[in-house]
């Protein structure tokens, strides 16, 4: 019986420019920006500790154009770890590495083989009875089914294709190269090494068909852990397939329920659920949160009236339970409960109440804020989900002025 084993890897993005994170006091920025080449060091010592017999990486190696040759020489110096332990990597182009993108080279080692961009090709690997079969991306918009002029299957070898794709969809996720599951099983390829797609999926089985996810989450849309797979097959089947966790920062969003709370409450609930997140990480890995404040609480519009403030009683805590836990962002979402009686003047109470679906309110306040969104949007960057600034963008005016009445309520409210 014949058996190997291979690294499947995709979106390794890196040097990837992580543009705004200065506007994030308190986060670890240099180790965030180093973080892909960490990761991707990480990876080559997987391959050579688990003495694999070659690695594929399934396009988006790179994030666009290099600012510099040091990314290049970076990525010759890792491969060439690899020669120097005899095992191949393939590697495909994707949208972000697309060839009409990287206009700089450097002479990969010769175990580097890239895919071209006009046509599928295929690379062979006979001592272990391997073919791969791959098509870089020409531009980085390719809409065209790739797969269909992929080769059939060699009936004498294990087939492995590769191929950067989102299949028929996956939300968040551009379609690029769209396909079917069965335009893949029609090739009757053994496994397909997919890229694209950032969380790790086992789409299929029969073949294997997998998304490995990228090997570094870079932003907060990137959360939980992340790396490669190691497949191990015998006699031409596929006998294991193992997620290996490589990140070195690991994103996470973390729900604090405010339900009923007070507001001299809502510490001591952040307190405790970051406490409990930080003990649950079993890796060590160094935490980056983003606390977003849930539920209905009668403290909603104090809440909403101190976000800057309570954003850095929130690091705080964090800091006060470990130097590795870090606070990206805090978002208010509680809301008021439904208020049974009114506890302030009849007339204003009503006032505030309308203001949220006022349309001439609203075109007010536009006209009065739209140089000040010119002005952030060039200083910030562009707005996030669940930013006001995003609301106001999408002329979202309702979200904007509820949560100011919840706020402005609480104001005219406190103390009575």
């Amino acid at each position: 019986m014949s058996s190997f084993r291979f690294l499947h890897a995709a979106d390794i993005h890196l040097d990837s420019p992580l543009h705004g994170l200065s506007r994030y006091e308190g986060l670890p920025i240099e180790e965030i920006r180093s973080a892909t080449r960490s990761a991707f060091d990480n990876l080559i010592q997987c391959a050579i500790d688990e003495a694999v017999d070659f690695v594929v990486i399934a396009g988006d190696l790179f994030d666009g154009d290099w600012r510099d040759m040091g990314t290049g020489l970076y990525f010759a110096r890792a491969m060439g770890r690899l020669d120097q332990a005899e095992i191949p990597a393939f590697v495909l182009a994707g949208n972000h590495d697309a060839a009409s993108v990287i206009s700089r080279t450097v002479p990969w080692p010769p175990n580097v083989k890239l895919f071209g961009s006009r046509r599928p090709e295929t690379h062979r690997l006979p001592n272990l009875e391997v073919v791969v079969h791959g098509q870089s991306f020409s531009t980085p918009a390719v809409t065209d089914n790739l797969v269909l002029a992929y080769p059939a299957a060699d009936d004498h070898a294990f087939n492995i294709g590769m191929l950067h794709t989102a299949l028929a969809g996956r939300p968040g996720h551009a379609a690029y190269a769209p396909c079917s599951l069965d335009d893949l099983r029609s090739k009757g390829y053994d496994y397909w090494a997919l890229g694209h797609v950032h969380e790790f999926e086992i789409v299929s089985r029969d073949p294997y068909v997998v998304f490995p996810g990228n090997v570094q989450g870079r932003t907060i849309r990137e959360t939980g852990a992340k790396g490669v797979v190691i497949v191990t097959v015998v006699d031409r089947e596929v006998t294991a397939l193992e997620r290996v966790e490589l990140d070195v920062i690991r994103w996470i969003r973390l729900d604090v329920d405010c339900v009923g709370a007070l507001d001299d409450d809502v510490g001591d609930l952040v307190r405790a659920e970051l406490g409990r997140l930080h003990s649950s990480n079993g890796s060590g890995r160094p935490l980056v949160a983003r606390v977003t404040l849930v539920g209905e609480t009668v403290a909603a519009g104090a809440l909403h009236d101190r976000a800057a403030s309570l954003r850095d009683d929130v690091r705080a805590i964090a800091g006060s339970i470990s130097p590795n836990l870090f606070v990206e962002k805090v978002k208010v979402l509680v809301s008021e409960p439904a208020r049974e009686g009114v506890t302030m003047g009849e007339d204003l109470g009503l006032l505030i109440d309308e203001a949220a679906t006022d349309p001439d309110l609203a075109a007010a306040i536009k006209a009065d804020l739209d140089r000040f969104m010119i002005a952030a949007g060039t200083t910030l960057g562009e707005p996030e989900e669940g930013e006001l600034r995003l609301s106001a963008a999408q002329d979202d005016w309702s979200s904007v002025l509820a949560t100011a009445s919840t706020a402005l309520r609480s104001r005219l409210t406190r103390g009575a």
